[in-house]
C-alpha cells in the first residue's frame, strides 16, 4: 500500500543521510597491509547487519509471530501444521523484505561512493596496474599498494599508478552497486506479480481486503486503549477509593502497609486458570482482596 511505499522511501532516504554523516566522520581507511580488507567490509557489513536486525525488530509483524506461539503450536494438529508452516513463511518473507530496504539501500550507497571498496581490496589489485620494478617482493608490493587509499603517503612516482588503481576500484564498485540496485528492483517486481497472479482476490477486492485491514487495526486500537483503560480503573479506584479525574471526591480509602508491598515490586504475567490471566500485583491484588480499610472524607482534617 502507499503506506508502505512511503515508510520504505523514509527509511532508504534516512539510511542514505547516515551513510554520509558515518563516512564523513568516521571513515579512515588505516592504509596497512591486513587491515584494510578487515575495516573496509566492516564499515560495508557490519553497518548493514545492523541494520537488519533493527529492521526486524521494528516491525510489528516480527513480534506478532513470535509472541507466545509455542505453546500455541503444541496445540495444532498434523494435518494443519503444514498450512501453519506456509502461512509463518510468507509472514517472515514479507517482514524480511521490509527489514532488508535500510541495509540493501546502506550497501547499494556505498558501493557507489566507492570509498570502502577501495580501502578493501586496494592491496590485491593485479600487478599490471603498478607501475614500479617488477623485481620487488609480493610483500612490498602489497604494503604500497595499501597505502594507495592515502594518497600522502604514497610516493611521487607512483601518483599516476595510484590514480589508475582508484579508477578501477571505483569502476568496480560503482557497477556493483548499480547492479546490486537493478537485482532488487527486478526482484520487488516480480514477487508482486507473483504474488498479484496466485492472490484468490479480483484488483477492486484486494484494495477493499486492504482498506478493512487497516480500518480493523485502527479501530482495535482505539478499542484496546479504552477497554484497558477502564479495566485498569476499576483496580485504582479500588484500591485508592475513587477514580483519576473525578470531580467532587468526597472520600479516598487509604491503603494499608500491607497492601501497599502486596501491589509493589515485580511480577511477571501470571496465569490463573485457562483462560485468564493476571495483568499486575495491583489486578491480582483487587480479584482477591475486599476493598475495606481506612477511609478519609476529604472535607475533613485529617
Amino acid at each position: 500500500g502507499k503506506e508502505v511505499v512511503i515508510a520504505n522511501a523514509i527509511i532508504a532516504i534516512l539510511t542514505i543521510g547516515g551513510q554520509q554523516l558515518f563516512s564523513f566522520f568516521t571513515f579512515s581507511c588505516p592504509c596497512h597491509v591486513g587491515q584494510n580488507l578487515i575495516y573496509g567490509l566492516a564499515f560495508l557489513g557490519v553497518p548493514a547487519l545492523i541494520l537488519l536486525i533493527v529492521g526486524y525488530a521494528l516491525n510489528n509483524q516480527t513480534w506478532r509471530l513470535v509472541t507466545g506461539k509455542r505453546s500455541h503450536f503444541e496445540k495444532v494438529t498434523t494435518s494443519n501444521r503444514l498450512l501453519k508452516c506456509k502461512l509463518v513463511c510468507f509472514v517472515l518473507c514479507s517482514i524480511t523484505g521490509r527489514a532488508l530496504v535500510a541495509p540493501v539501500t546502506w550497501l547499494a550507497v556505498t558501493l557507489i561512493n566507492g570509498s570502502y571498496y577501495v580501502c578493501a581490496v586496494s592491496e590485491y589489485v593485479p600487478m599490471y596496474y603498478y607501475g614500479a620494478d617488477p623485481n620487488v617482493t609480493a610483500s612490498e608490493r602489497s604494503r604500497i599498494l595499501a597505502t594507495f587509499p592515502c594518497s600522502q603517503l604514497v610516493p611521487p612516482e607512483l601518483a599516476r599508478a595510484r590514480d589508475e588503481v582508484i579508477l578501477l576500484l571505483r569502476y568496480q564498485s560503482q557497477v556493483a552497486g548499480w547492479l546490486l540496485i537493478a537485482v532488487v528492483v527486478i526482484t520487488v517486481f516480480l514477487s508482486y506479480c507473483l504474488a498479484s497472479c496466485f492472490s484468490p482476490l479480483s484488483f477492486l477486492h484486494f484494495r477493499y481486503w486492504s482498506s478493512y485491514i487497516h480500518n480493523e487495526q485502527e479501530l482495535f486500537d482505539e478499542a484496546t486503549e479504552q477497554h484497558s483503560r477502564l479495566y485498569a480503573m476499576q483496580h485504582v479506584r479500588k484500591f485508592f477509593g475513587f477514580v483519576p479525574g473525578s470531580e467532587n471526591v468526597k472520600e479516598i480509602r487509604i491503603p494499608s502497609l500491607r497492601e501497599w508491598q502486596a501491589i509493589s515490586g515485580l511480577a511477571f504475567l501470571k496465569r490463573v486458570d485457562e483462560e485468564h490471566y493476571d495483568y499486575s500485583l495491583l489486578h491480582d491484588w483487587a480479584l482477591k482482596e475486599r476493598a475495606s480499610g481506612k477511609y478519609l472524607k476529604t472535607n475533613e482534617d485529617p
